[in-house]
């Protein structure tokens, strides 16, 4: 029987399974579905002790002190940097994320990415759709298997990422803020000197902090040869550091599932065939949102039985 005393804000869709349980528990808002968002605040503001939202959005702090109830918020992917936990602690609100399951996901879309930018298969569809070939003439593409590759970040993802290259008799190199010695991988401490050595630099480190690492300086140590990704988030990258080391050819190439002001994409990105872009969808596949959403609920279900949320960062 739905507790009618338990009201849930939503701030984006989840997968329909999930949202029928949501249903069926709580009373649910939805934030992404209002015109006027000041007005469910009000009304309801007082009276919602749950936040379910997304890594990239989380909950900023004055949408927080809107809710004097909250009790959690529950984040359905891994990165809490869009949530203020020093904030969160001390109105006693629980954060919880979905830790494990976007693994495979996200070092997956980052092997996608790779292979789709040095292989420039996105502009050879749009050659192929225009019904320009063969008139067109495309470059020649680069070539993936035994590449140099440079992993900026050697968590969980980092380490998906390097086990996927080995099978491509990669080069694997690292920086991270410390060395795993336990790992095969060699670790190089100054992220310039990564950049200099390798075919493509890899961005898959945590955004906790928040702060720009791969810099205009970092771009121009990859060099004209060199690739960039971005698996991770665009706020650890000066965005438009890149987009003028891409227009001027500083370096090769550059595939791209996040940005710096999502989902606002600058528009320079789409006249850049050496390019690939995807709408930050490293977790979307039906099964992993599945089970981002299972979790969210677990965290859910036991934070309004007076138990510690499971996954709590």
């Amino acid at each position: 029987m739905k507790d009618a005393l338990v009201h849930l804000l939503l701030t984006q869709p989840l997968p329909d399974a999930i949202d029928q349980q949501l249903e069926a528990n709580y009373v649910v808002h939805r934030l992404y579905q209002q015109t006027d968002p000041n007005r469910l605040f009000d009304e309801f503001g007082p009276l919602i002790q749950g936040v379910v939202t997304g890594g990239a959005k989380g909950l900023d702090n004055a949408t927080m002190d809107r809710l004097p109830a909250l009790k959690i918020i529950a984040i359905s992917g891994i990165g809490t940097d869009a949530v203020d936990l020093v904030h969160a602690a001390r109105r006693n609100i629980a954060v919880t994320t979905t830790p494990g399951v976007l693994t495979d996901d996200v070092a997956d879309m980052a092997f996608g990415l790779l292979i789709a930018t040095l292989r420039r298969m996105s502009e050879a569809e749009a050659v192929l759709r225009a019904g320009r070939w063969p008139q067109t003439q495309l470059p020649l593409a680069h070539k993936v298997t035994g590449i140099k590759l440079g992993i900026i970040g050697m968590g969980q993802v980092g380490t998906a990422i390097a086990r996927r290259a080995e099978a491509f008799r990669m080069e694997i190199s690292y920086h991270s803020r410390t060395p795993r010695p336990a790992l095969p991988w060699r670790f190089v401490e100054d992220l310039h000197a990564l950049a200099r050595e390798v075919d493509v630099l890899m961005l898959a480190a945590s955004a906790d902090d928040g702060k720009a690492i791969v810099t205009a300086s970092v771009l121009d140590a990859l060099g004209a040869e060199g690739f960039f990704i971005n698996i991770a988030r665009g706020k650890l990258v000066d965005e438009a550091a890149l987009l003028d080391a891409l227009k001027h050819q500083r370096i090769a190439g550059a595939g791209l599932d996040v940005f710096v002001n999502e989902p606002h994409v600058p528009e320079a990105f789409f006249t850049l065939p050496q390019v690939t872009l995807q709408p930050h969808r490293a977790s979307a596949t039906q099964q992993t949102r599945l089970e981002m959403g299972e979790i969210v609920l677990r965290n859910l279900a036991a934070c309004f039985s007076g138990e510690t949320p499971p996954d709590k960062v």
